[in-house]
């Protein structure tokens, strides 16, 4: 289902043409096959630049990150990588800075 179509669901819902239970089971599957661009893996040695670009120390940085300082630790050490939503804000934070998530 392409934008425009979600689009005149949500009108067909309001209209009350489209039921509130018909128009809460549009799932994934009608939006498409849509792949997801994987989350690239970083080193530690980009992870401690990003916290130090940002000024921060790794206390804070874990806190933004809703991780223990000594997580942060090991990652910028390299003795553990980052996966799941970490990777992800860290990628997201890699590609367009830590401001977009203050």
């Amino acid at each position: 289902m392409l934008l425009w179509q979600l689009e005149t669901a949500k009108d067909m819902r309001h209209a009350g043409v489209l039921d509130e239970a018909s128009y809460g089971k549009i799932t994934m599957r009608h939006l498409g096959v849509v792949e997801k661009i994987p989350a690239g893996a970083l080193t530690g040695a980009e992870i401690r630049a990003m916290r130090e670009q940002a000024h921060m120390s790794q206390a804070v940085f874990a806190h933004y990150l809703n991780l223990t300082p000594g997580y942060v630790s090991q990652l910028e050490r390299g003795a553990k990588h980052p996966t799941g939503a970490a990777l992800t804000l860290l990628n997201i934070i890699h590609r367009k800075g830590i401001e977009t998530i203050l």
